[in-house]
């Protein structure tokens, strides 16, 4: 087990329920166990507001140095940032009060991929079923934590050579042609990481490819815009729901080069703790 004291602007619940990640699971306890970069951890922190301690059980020090330092972006100061950002926005201020444990994690790029993809058009639960189910019939397996069973996500070598027949018992629907296509240029060229390449894989539209450059190439910058952020960028700032050029605009003139941590604050609010617009900071 590895212990981290005094985490600032870190909470689990948020980072994990931000719609960044999939395959994490939220234990009775308040802890998290998942999977990323073939590692299963579970992690824990102590009650606190500012400050808190991490615990990540099932890991060594070795480990985290090389691997959970990095996901959980503990080395960006997320103090400065917030403070960047709401220094003029009280929409923005009120946003990162409600969500001010999220951090953006650096996923592996080929899960980011494949998640995003599972993720058009459907919901965080059925997401990660679908994500489970992949794992579980073409992953390799990994190992047991606490009486279950995890398989790391089948590689594009494997994907590319499957049929939509065989991907049917995941429930992918549409999504299955995107995989099993994207899968093979992948294996072919590689990944790129640009926004340009990314647009040119299967099923990859800007929304897709943004969250996949924020959330795993490190491209704080993009904004990805999908129903919530329309609303929330309509209902708090005054932008037309259809008018996604102008919500681009916005976040490069007034977010700048955190553009798309300002769009997990403002997703994490609309979603999670504002259904109504809150006319005290509306622009």
């Amino acid at each position: 087990m590895v212990k981290i004291k005094e985490l600032k602007d870190f909470n689990l619940d948020h980072i994990f329920n931000c719609g960044q990640c999939f395959r994490w699971v939220r234990e009775g306890d308040g802890s998290y166990t998942g999977i990323a970069f073939g590692k299963i951890v579970n992690m824990k922190t102590t009650p606190g507001r500012t400050m808190v301690d991490l615990e990540i059980d099932h890991a060594d020090q070795d480990d985290f140095e090389k691997i959970w330092k990095h996901y959980l972006d503990l080395e960006r100061d997320y103090g400065e940032i917030k403070k960047q950002l709401s220094k003029t926005d009280s929409v923005m201020a009120k946003a990162i009060e409600f969500g001010y444990g999220i951090r953006i994690l650096n996923q592996d790029k080929w899960e980011t991929i494949i998640s995003f993809l599972i993720s058009q058009n459907n919901n965080i639960p059925r997401i990660k079923k679908c994500i489970d189910a992949l794992c579980e019939n073409f992953g390799e397996y990994i190992g047991e934590y606490r009486g279950k069973k995890y398989y790391d996500l089948p590689k594009p070598q494997r994907l590319s050579r499957l049929s939509i027949d065989d991907l049917a018992k995941c429930r992918l629907g549409y999504r299955a042609k995107y995989i099993i296509e994207t899968a093979m240029q992948i294996e072919k060229e590689g990944i790129g990481e640009t926004f340009e390449y990314l647009t040119t894989l299967c099923g990859v539209g800007p929304k897709v490819a943004n969250c996949i450059l924020l959330f795993s190439m490190e491209k704080a910058d993009c904004f990805p815009i999908d129903v919530w952020v329309k609303r929330v960028m309509n209902q708090l700032y005054g932008i037309a729901e259809e008018d996604t050029n102008a919500m681009l605009e916005y976040s490069k003139k007034n977010f700048k080069e955190y553009g798309g941590i300002a769009q997990q604050y403002l997703f994490y609010y609309i979603r999670e703790g504002q259904n109504k617009v809150d006319e005290e900071v509306r622009l």
